[in-house]
């Protein structure tokens, strides 16, 4: 892996999304859920979480979400649009994200 690709995965990965379809898709399915750039790719996504976390990958799945209309008064706006990722994990790999080691 060349230098520039390394520091192009480390901007891929925005935040983790935790809600509470995020927690039950963690529970069943063994996947975590990640907020990503809007240009990522799903082999960056994958190698993206790989390298950062230490963990093999299984699959990756991507779902572009439309931000919401929003009023303040009469001025009506919009929030941006945004890109989640469903990782799936391989059997026996975790994620854990509370910081206890």
């Amino acid at each position: 892996m060349s230098t520039a690709y390394k520091e192009r995965l480390m901007t891929v990965l925005l935040a983790p999304q935790i809600s509470e379809k995020a927690t039950f898709v963690g529970e069943h399915h063994e996947q975590v859920v990640f907020r990503v750039a809007p240009e990522a790719t799903k082999p960056e996504i994958k190698d993206a979480v790989e390298l950062l976390f230490k963990v093999q990958v299984e699959s990756v799945q991507i779902a572009n979400v439309k931000g919401k209309v929003k009023r303040v008064g009469k001025s009506v706006g919009r929030r941006r649009n945004w890109k989640k990722a469903f990782v799936s994990l391989k059997p026996g790999q975790e994620i854990n994200f509370s910081g206890e080691a």
